[in-house]
């Protein structure tokens, strides 16, 4: 399993359920990256989404404990049942996309992340690990910075030297 993200220069990733940048080039990023794949979500990450429906051309998997089941995504209630969905997929398929708890929870699983790395301060209020702080996560490689909508970014990958079993 693998980890999607942007972050800000504090590892900001999003302040009121929302993203805290508009990055045309990081969206067409993760559509690529993502498309035909699995995504691995929060319910405050689908109900942040347009209309609050899944990301098209993708299996959507959201943990919402409580929730009813859905036609266009896959409903989940607890990590066990999580875990038994996704071991349905090859394993470099599957992202999570969000939100912070997610993150947090499933970051020990993931292999590898994805992070675009925006060179602003968005003001976050909730925050990705520190990935540079982390002792089991090495900067695997690193873009060249480019533009969009007024940002500079870079895409970065990070390893996961201890992937925790699920």
């Amino acid at each position: 399993m693998k980890a999607i993200v942007v972050v800000d220069k504090n590892w900001g990733i999003g302040k009121n359920n929302n993203l805290l940048f508009s990055l045309p080039a990081d969206m067409k990023h993760f559509r690529e990256t993502t498309s035909g794949k699995v995504v691995v979500m929060g319910s405050n990450t689908l109900l942040s989404f347009p209309g609050s429906k899944p990301l098209k051309n993708r299996t959507n998997i959201v943990l919402w404990p409580g929730a009813e089941k859905r036609e266009d995504c896959t409903i989940v209630h607890t990590l066990d049942e999580l875990f038994s969905e996704i071991s349905k997929y090859p394993e470099d398929d599957v992202f999570v996309v969000g939100g912070a708890m997610m993150y947090r929870t499933l970051l020990p699983y993931c292999s590898e992340v994805i992070a675009t790395k925006a060179e602003a301060d968005g003001g976050a209020e909730v925050f990705f690990e520190n990935l540079d702080l982390q002792p089991d996560w090495s900067l695997e490689s690193e873009g060249e910075p480019i533009e969009t909508n007024g940002v500079a970014i870079r895409f970065c990958v990070y390893k996961n030297a201890s992937v925790k079993e699920y």
